[in-house]
């Protein structure tokens, strides 16, 4: 019996992300409409401490469902459409939502507060609604909610899950020492396919690819540094878990692409590969930028992981990793081939590289 269990309560990193953002948003929603309804001139309704409970707590639930709607439907619905057209279908969505929720809400508290009948508390709630001004007040006060909360996720998620907080508390602006795991992965054959493909159509190629490939990384805990091109950059802290998880993440991105196979092969006539560089040491990481802020992460380790990424194509393998990342990793579930001292662009001295088998 313990298996199905532990299998239901095994949230990937992806889950657990959104599902904390889901209760985060509840949280701040629930406290807002706490200080606006604390704060109106003629709080009817909620002149017992009890009252207010009761709208809290039924916020707070109904705002849990809003929530799993926005980040786990809405997003991956609209996701392909400009960012303001986005935002606006979104709101509007929500907008009815929140008008059916807010006439279970506010004829609940009609209810519990003024100890009318089932039909006059309708009745009561019809006056309120019908208000234009009372109309016009909710309608702005939700939209301004519902964006200003999109225009923060997408901030975050710009950034990448947790990145945005440290820039908020600074966490980084003394620059750090971290060890990390860091990887390269770039798509393999991309000149011949870009030339079969054109511009336009290579891009969309790409923002698939780099889709499919960043929902592996991210999934097992990877945090991507940036996006250049073709090419994706992700670390992980040297944790305990963390090997194992930028394995997984490797598979992952294969099977990814692989599931989506037939669709790259039917809409672009190419099914993507990629390349892979991995090694492991200490990365400075810091605060950068003025007008456009961001977490930068710079040393001879990411410069090494660069240069394995690009020998894969100089030593015809697909997926590389250097020997410091080998003797720190338990690497027995998977097979790997000593390449030998490989001479490295920029770098004094070889470094022994091993083919990895996956």
């Amino acid at each position: 019996m313990k298996a199905p269990f532990k299998k239901f309560f095994n949230f990937t990193f992806v889950s657990r992300y959104r599902f904390s953002l889901i209760f985060y948003i509840s949280v701040c929603w629930m406290l807002i409409d706490l200080v606006v309804v604390l704060t109106r001139p003629d709080p009817t309704y909620y002149s017992f401490a009890s009252a207010i409970v009761l709208r809290s707590l039924l916020l707070f639930l109904f705002s849990l469902g809003f929530g799993y709607i926005l980040i786990f439907r809405l997003k991956r619905l609209f996701r392909n459409r400009p960012l303001f057209i986005s935002f606006f279908l979104r709101s509007a969505i929500l907008l009815l939502a929140a008008y059916i929720v807010n006439f279970i809400i506010h004829v609940a508290s009609i209810l519990f507060s003024l100890d009318l009948s089932v039909a006059d508390s309708f009745a009561k709630y019809a006056e309120d609604a019908t208000n234009s001004s009372w109309i016009a007040q909710k309608i702005m006060y939700w939209m301004v909610l519902f964006i200003l909360t999109q225009l923060i996720i997408e901030v975050n998620e710009k950034y990448a899950p947790g990145v945005f907080m440290d820039i908020l508390l600074g966490k980084y602006v003394e620059p750090k020492i971290e060890k990390r795991i860091v990887m390269f992965m770039d798509l393999k054959d991309s000149t011949p396919i870009a030339e079969k493909l054109g511009h336009q159509q290579y891009f969309k190629f790409i923002r698939e690819f780099i889709y499919q490939i960043s929902n592996a990384l991210i999934e097992h805990g990877g945090a991507i540094y940036q996006y250049v091109g073709d090419e994706v950059v992700v670390s992980w802290l040297f944790e305990k878990k963390n090997p194992k998880r930028c394995m997984a993440a490797l598979i992952e991105a294969r099977k990814n692409l692989q599931k989506r196979g037939e669709h790259f092969r039917r809409v672009f006539g190419v099914i993507p590969e990629f390349r892979v560089g991995i090694h492991l040491g200490d990365v400075t990481v810091g605060e950068i930028g003025v007008i456009k802020k961001d977490i930068a992460m710079s040393g001879d380790t990411m410069n090494t992981t660069a240069r394995i990424r690009s020998a894969c194509s100089e030593l015809n393998q697909k997926y590389i990793v250097s020997k410091d990342f080998k003797e720190n990793v338990d690497l027995k579930e998977w097979q790997t081939e000593s390449l030998g001292i490989v001479e490295l662009k920029g770098k004094a001295n070889g470094i022994e590289l091993f083919s990895l088998k996956i």
